[in-house]
């Protein structure tokens, strides 16, 4: 029985509180910021080398 309480609790918990939401959308903006710091760096190697050539 109070294994199935705190089942019960922590189900209870998951489904009512919103902060996994803003933790999400935290990480969400953050990948996209990796993503375009990453873009960035590949342009600038690529910008670097075809400039080294010359």
């Amino acid at each position: 029985m109070k294994k199935f309480t705190f089942l019960t609790l922590a189900i209870f918990a998951l489904m009512t509180l919103t902060g996994c939401d803003a933790i999400g959308t935290i990480f969400k903006a953050g990948m996209w910021w990796a993503f375009f710091l990453i873009g960035a760096v590949i342009a600038l190697i690529i910008f670097l080398f075809s400039r080294g050539k010359k």
